[in-house]
């Protein structure tokens, strides 16, 4: 139970720290997890549509409509037409949004890469099998309930 004792423990940090960016920056919870998965996708490559990212925010279209605006407005994100189906919306994230989660979250991350950094490959593999695993069980168990 310890590990999950610290596991939660650090969840619980990481959500304050997001919490106070997200204040700062006149953001809801939602907005920033929104800007996470818009950010994690286009690393991946893959465009995102208004109904998708409602998806998997767990929203209905309009609470992504105000949400969606909401980060307009903010100048943090834009709708653009998909270049291979023009009648399809894609969102992305403007350098804006990029330059702010920089600027705040930048010194936490170069301090979580020196932390990693003392950590050898071994170790390192062992934390990632971990975390997927983790993962893994924590969306099972979000779709179980019907929460996905």
């Amino acid at each position: 139970m310890r590990l999950v004792h610290l596991m939660r423990a650090l969840t619980v940090e990481l959500d304050l720290f997001g919490a106070e960016f997200a204040g700062l920056n006149k953001l809801h919870p939602t907005d920033l997890r929104a800007l996470i998965h818009l950010l994690d996708t286009a690393r991946a490559g893959e465009g995102v549509t208004p109904g998708r990212l409602g998806d998997h925010l767990g929203l209905n279209s309009a609470g992504t409509t105000a949400l969606i605006d909401r980060l307009e407005r903010l100048g943090l994100v834009r709708r653009e037409r998909d270049t291979a189906d023009r009648r399809r919306v894609l969102l992305r994230v403007e350098d804006r949004a990029v330059e702010l989660g920089q600027s705040f979250f930048g010194p936490l991350i170069g301090d979580l890469v020196a932390a990693i950094q003392r950590f050898d490959e071994a170790e390192l593999d062992t934390a990632r099998r971990f975390l997927l695993a983790m993962t893994e069980v924590v969306v099972a168990a979000r779709e179980g309930q019907g929460h996905g």
